[in-house]
């Protein structure tokens, strides 16, 4: 949602159609990244090719960036993984685990969104 939000383009009026939005754009940009994206909000249908469409598992405050630092912890090599966020404190739980962060709008120019 920091990626969605870094930019002021009225996504709020449509929040299921910015995620579409995003989750396609990931989809060209993915190439042979392996690439998971993780929603705040209810769930809905969403499927994008090559990416890996979550939501929080979970409502409320830091929902998803719980079920984002769940990811981290969980894989073996978590210095592999790259977060993208904008969020000082999801940062810090993340790099703690030893995932490096890029922030949101970094990552907007890196896929030219």
């Amino acid at each position: 949602m920091n990626v969605i939000g870094s930019r002021p383009d009225g996504w709020w009026r449509d929040r299921p159609g910015a995620m579409r939005r995003l989750a396609e754009q990931l989809a060209r940009w993915a190439g042979d990244r392996q690439v998971t994206v993780v929603f705040d909000g209810k769930q809905f249908d969403l499927e994008a090719e090559g990416v890996r469409v979550e939501f929080a598992t979970r409502r409320g405050p830091n929902a998803a960036d719980d079920d984002i630092v769940r990811i981290v912890g969980a894989d073996p090599d978590p210095a592999g993984l790259r977060v993208v966020t904008s969020d000082h404190d999801l940062s810090r739980r993340v790099s703690e685990l030893g995932a490096e962060v890029v922030s949101a709008g970094s990552f907007r120019q890196m896929f030219g969104a």
